[in-house]
C-alpha cells in the first residue's frame, strides 16, 4: 500500500511541478530505483497511467531538457522491469518519436544517447512480430541517420546499438535481401573509417558473427542467387570493418574468410558489378595476413579468365 501511495505523490509533483525541473528530475529518479528490476511497481505505476505520462514528459515541447532526458532513461528502466510496459510503449507512433529526436539537430547529444538506449530496450527479446514491426523503423532509421553516422561524435552513439545487431544477425534463420541490406548500411556507416567503432564492433562479437555468417551464405552462394546476393552484402560490410586496421583483418583468417571471398567469386549468381568490391575486400585479408603474393597471381589468373 504504501508504495502505490509513493508512486501517486510522485507523479503528482511531476504533474504540478511543471516549472521546477530539478524536482521533477529527482521524482523520477525516485519512481526509477522503487521500479528497478520490481515488476509489480511497474505494474501500479502503470495502472495509474504513469507510464503514459512519463513518456509525454519525454516528448514535451515545454519540459527542461534535463527531464526529458531523465524521462527516456525511466522509460527504459520501466520497459526493461516489465514485459508489459515495454509492448505499451512498442507503438508506431513511440518509434517515429525516437526516430525523430535523432534525426533533429537541434536535440542535445545526451538525449538522442538515451533515445537510442530506449530503443534497444524495447526491441531486445522481444518476440518475432515486434522485429518485424521495428524492422519497418529500422529501414527508415537506416534512411534518416546516415548523415549522423558519418560524424565522429554520432558513431559513438551509433556503437550502443552493437550488440543487439549482432543478436539480430544470429537470429535470422532465414535471412532475407530487405533486411540484411538496412542492418549492414547501418553497421559500414558506423564503422567506417574509424578504428575505435571499428575495435568496439569487433569486441562485441560482431565481426565474428559477419564472418560465421559469410561462411554459411557463401557455401551455398554456387546454387542459391539468394545466398550470393546476402555474401556480397556481407562482403562489402567486412570491408568497411576492416579498412586500414589489420589487427582486424588478420584475425578474419581463423574463419575462413579469404577461401569464402574465393568461392564467392567463381559463383555463376555474381554479379558483375559486384566483382571489385568481393576483390577489395580479399585485398584488405591477403595483406594483413601476409599472402599478398597469392593474391596477386590469383587477381592475374581471375582477370585472363573474365577476359577470355
Amino acid at each position: 500500500f504504501s508504495i502505490k501511495t509513493d508512486l501517486s505523490l510522485l507523479l503528482e509533483c511531476l504533474k504540478f511541478q511543471m516549472k521546477c525541473p530539478d524536482l521533477q528530475k529527482q521524482a523520477l529518479l525516485t519512481i526509477h530505483s522503487i521500479c528497478e528490476k520490481r515488476e509489480d511497481n511497474v505494474d501500479l505505476l502503470r495502472e495509474m497511467g504513469g507510464v503514459a505520462f512519463v513518456y509525454n514528459l519525454s516528448k514535451s515541447s515545454i519540459v527542461h531538457p534535463d527531464v526529458k532526458e531523465t524521462a527516456l532513461f525511466t522509460l527504459g528502466t520501466l520497459a526493461e522491469a516489465n514485459v508489459y510496459c515495454k509492448n505499451s510503449l512498442c507503438k508506431n507512433e513511440i518509434f517515429a518519436d525516437l526516430a525523430d529526436c535523432l534525426m533533429n539537430e537541434d536535440i542535445p547529444l545526451k538525449q538522442k544517447r538515451l533515445s537510442v538506449y530506449l530503443l534497444l530496450v524495447l526491441v531486445a527479446n522481444n518476440t518475432q512480430k515486434l522485429f518485424f514491426l521495428f524492422f519497418v523503423f529500422f529501414c527508415f532509421f537506416c534512411s534518416v541517420i546516415s548523415f549522423f553516422c558519418i560524424a565522429e561524435e554520432g558513431q559513438r552513439i551509433c556503437v550502443a546499438a552493437f550488440p543487439v545487431i549482432k543478436i539480430w544477425l544470429q537470429q535470422l534463420t532465414f535471412p532475407q535481401t530487405e533486411i540484411f541490406q538496412p542492418i549492414c548500411t547501418f553497421i559500414a556507416m558506423t564503422v567506417a573509417n574509424n578504428s575505435c567503432v571499428q575495435e568496439s564492433f569487433s569486441a562485441c562479437g560482431g565481426l565474428e558473427t559477419l564472418a560465421l555468417t559469410l561462411g554459411r551464405l557463401a557455401s551455398a552462394a554456387d546454387t542459391s542467387l539468394l545466398s550470393c546476393q546476402l555474401s556480397v552484402i556481407i562482403s562489402k560490410t567486412l570491408s568497411a570493418c576492416i579498412t586500414d586496421n589489420s589487427s582486424l583483418a588478420s584475425g578474419l583468417a581463423q574463419y575462413g574468410v579469404v577461401l569464402h571471398l574465393f568461392s564467392l567469386l567463381a559463383s555463376p549468381h555474381l554479379d558483375p558489378e559486384d566483382r571489385l568490391p568481393i576483390l577489395l575486400s580479399l585485398g584488405y585479408c591477403t595483406e594483413a595476413s601476409g599472402a599478398t603474393a597469392l593474391f596477386f597471381f590469383f587477381c592475374l589468373k581471375y582477370i585472363f579468365q573474365f577476359i577470355s
